[in-house]
């Protein structure tokens, strides 16, 4: 158990409630295991008691999802980093396809906790977005992307900038739509990245050969139409 922590001086919650998010992603991290965070845990590793925690989180789930909030804004950062070093859109989605891969397998527990749970929510139509976001904008005032989920919302943003920055290069009657090409490219960037993960014993290719042939064909339609 850690030593009892002093007692925080006003002003100082913010600086406790990073603490105990760091602590929950270590744990993750550590674990590759939910189950082994809980507020007694996590508690005794920050040094305080599961009053102080309850301060800043309602409840175990709260928690997780904030830090699976943080975690995604290193995968946007990530994203943008990626993208600004590529030599062309077309290898700027390339590099950020692989981020994403790497990032999903850096951190599994976090990704599964995001894309990988049992939906048991009761299923609500969300088809009246779909003009928005085909637009291109993220509607941050809506439950479903802001909050904590906004930090993911932020890096879906991040991808479709990338892919319309490709699909540009091609001419307008042949060019697919950007939205559905986004989450068509997202679709298959989880595929490689949930089953390495839930499959880490089957004989993969690396992940760029992966990526590339993910790639390809937009590589080569970008090359016919230039």
């Amino acid at each position: 158990m850690s030593p009892a922590r002093v007692r925080a001086r006003r002003g100082e919650g913010d600086k406790l409630r990073k603490e105990i998010l760091v602590a929950v992603s270590d744990l993750l991290d550590e674990t590759n295991d939910e189950a082994a965070v809980s507020i007694r845990a996590i508690a005794d590793r920050v040094g305080v008691t599961p009053p102080s925690i309850y301060r800043h989180f309602e409840d175990k789930e709260a928690m997780l999802a904030a830090v699976c909030a943080v975690v995604f804004v290193k995968l946007t950062d990530g994203i943008t980093e990626a993208a600004a070093a590529a030599t062309s859109p077309i290898e700027a989605l390339a590099e950020a396809g692989r981020c994403y891969v790497e990032f999903g397998l850096e951190h599994p527990e976090h990704y599964r906790l995001v894309f990988m749970r049992s939906y048991k929510d009761e299923m609500v139509d969300h088809s009246e977005l779909r003009p928005v976001l085909e637009g291109g904008e993220i509607p941050e005032s809506h439950p479903l992307f802001s909050g904590d989920a906004l930090a993911g919302s932020q890096a879906f943003k991040a991808l479709y900038d990338l892919v319309d920055a490709v699909l540009v290069a091609l001419p307008k009657r042949r060019r697919p739509d950007v939205f559905t090409t986004t989450t068509s490219m997202w679709t298959a960037m989880h595929g490689i990245t949930s089953l390495r993960i839930s499959k880490p014993d089957f004989v993969w290719p690396p992940i760029e050969d992966q990526v590339e042939a993910i790639i390809w064909p937009w590589r080569e339609a970008v090359r016919a139409a230039v």
